[in-house]
């Protein structure tokens, strides 16, 4: 007998955390299955605490998981990165692949990090059908954690999960819908989106809705604005968006004096890059908070991606930008089935928040679209 086991693989900070709080909420969802009483007198599982280990980061280790090899180094972005990064991609790939041989996990979980995790469910899938057989019945379940965006690019990769993973699970309400129409055999859920969870008192609306409809149209705005800056969780994306986004906020600044700046990135490690570039004058700068930021915001310049949901829960009106490598940039523009990049736009079915990509996003556009 042993307890459940438990794979996970998390490559990206905002995956970090989503594994983590999967984590915290199995521990619980666990601890009351085993607890239902059972004639069975030799159960295959003990009632032990189930066992968690993977790939991933701080957030995951802080919640009990077994870190096996830290992921902060591969937070790849676009089609160049992870060709810089392929040897120790690839190392680490095969390493978590022994890894899951030798323990044999009830469960696999990749969350997000589509391009890594679909892949291992497809060479955890070959190992199983090489190796099942009297001795060896290994065959363990994969779930996909936040479906890769298919329905942008690449719609083809539907097929390969269909193959080889036994649940998908979704954050976003219409991509059951998808999925259905066209790879009928793979099971999806729809399990909301994380934020909800995170900030469980909020209003429908977002936790800043109540005060603002509280406040008379005729009330003079805050004497000072405030611009909140979300370059990105990753390096490459820094470097892409800082020099613009410090740009826009010098020209807000020449129209309002007064405006109020803060900037808000993932970790430590960000944030010593982004001093290393040089930072506009009364500019605060800090690692994490961006709940409490986004509360006392009054506009956001954000990058495209998971913020931009956050900036709409928390009712902070943004514009958005993302820029990245030419050779990224015309290989994704072939390949992309949208007509935003902008996760509320795509929800709403219109431009909700103002969008500048690549050659687009420049000091001049998303300041005039801020002001």
């Amino acid at each position: 007998m042993k307890p459940f086991t438990f794979m996970l693989l998390a490559g990206e900070a905002s995956g970090d955390l989503l594994a983590a709080e999967l984590v915290r909420a199995l521990r619980v969802q666990v601890a009351e299955w085993q607890a239902q009483p059972t004639d069975n007198v030799q159960p295959l599982r003990t009632n032990l605490e189930p066992q968690f280990f993977g790939a991933g980061r701080q957030q995951m280790a802080a919640a009990g998981v077994e870190i096996a090899v830290d992921m902060t180094p591969f937070a790849v972005v676009g089609f160049s990165d992870p060709v810089k990064q392929f040897l120790p991609l690839r190392r680490a790939f095969h390493r978590l692949l022994r890894l899951a041989i030798e323990r044999q996990p009830d469960v696999i979980v990749g969350v997000d990090y589509g391009g890594f995790n679909l892949r291992f469910a497809s060479a955890i899938k070959r190992q199983v059908r090489a190796r099942l057989g009297a001795f060896n019945n290994w065959n363990p379940r994969l779930v996909q954690y936040v479906s890769p965006q298919v329905w942008a690019s690449r719609a083809g990769r539907a097929n390969r999960m269909e193959r080889d993973l036994d649940l998908l699970l979704s954050i976003f309400p219409f991509e059951p819908d998808w999925y259905a129409g066209r790879v009928p055999r793979l099971a999806v859920e729809f399990v909301g989106h994380p934020i909800l969870d995170r900030y469980p008192r909020a209003p429908c609306g977002g936790p800043r809705v109540d005060s603002l409809l509280a406040q008379s149209s005729t009330l003079p705005p805050p004497p000072v604005l405030s611009i909140l800056l979300l370059p990105g969780s990753r390096p490459a994306e820094l470097q892409c968006h800082l020099p613009v986004m410090f740009g826009a906020l010098e020209l807000i600044r020449a129209k309002l004096p007064q405006t109020g700046a803060e900037m808000i990135l993932p970790n430590a490690a960000l944030l010593a890059q982004a001093e290393a570039l040089g930072l506009p004058r009364e500019l605060r700068v800090q690692a994490g908070g961006l709940a409490e930021a986004l509360r006392r915001s009054t506009i956001a310049l954000a990058k495209t991606g998971t913020v931009t949901v956050e900036c709409a829960f928390f009712g902070v009106p943004a514009v958005t930008l993302y820029r990245t490598s030419w050779s990224t940039y015309q290989v994704a523009k072939r390949k992309a089935r949208v007509r935003w990049l902008t996760m509320p736009n795509l929800l709403a079915g219109e431009a909700v928040f103002p969008e500048f990509i690549q050659h687009a996003a420049t000091p001049e556009n998303i300041s005039r679209a801020a002001l």
